[in-house]
């Protein structure tokens, strides 16, 4: 399968937004290790509908005008990743959960070290708002983006938090 990308500015860096024909695929940050999303080869597609939608909703939220994205998602991963990622999708805006509550909330309460390595992997941040995903202490934790990122889009929602 060939995928669709555009890269977008935002105000974590550029985003380079990965698309299939089924729905996005990935948000890969600037300087993202090539094996945290394995992916096929990418086209650029500045026409894409999802790519489209994807940046005019991901430019919304970081302007303060969007809680709630609507893009279709296509995950690719382990079943076990997949149940994770759906976990992080009912996290609400400007709410934070631990890795503990996840792995709870997904039936496997003594996978929480599992739940952070799916956490790690999630090939679609911000939409699935790993960022939210924070230690059981309070503490910001690993984030793809890196923790300024982290505290940008948890400050972003409301959020308050301290590196």
């Amino acid at each position: 399968m060939t995928y669709a990308h555009r890269i977008m500015p935002s105000p974590v860096g550029r985003l380079t937004l990965v698309a299939s024909d089924k729905g996005l695929t990935a948000i890969l940050w600037e300087g993202d290790r090539p094996d945290r999303v394995p992916l096929g080869p990418t086209r650029e597609d500045r026409d894409h509908p999802v790519l489209a939608e994807t940046e005019r909703q991901i430019a919304a939220y970081f302007a303060g005008e969007l809680t709630r994205f609507t893009v279709p998602l296509d995950f690719n991963g382990t079943d076990f990743q997949k149940s994770v990622w759906a976990a992080l999708l009912t996290i609400p805006f400007g709410e934070t959960r631990s890795y503990a509550e996840i792995a709870h909330q997904i039936g496997r309460p003594k996978a929480v070290r599992a739940v952070g390595a799916a956490n790690g992997r999630n090939p679609i941040s911000i939409i699935a708002p790993c960022h939210r995903v924070i230690g059981s202490n309070g503490s910001l934790t690993g984030f793809a983006g890196g923790l300024e990122a982290k505290q940008l889009l948890l400050s972003l929602e409301g959020h308050r938090t301290l590196l």
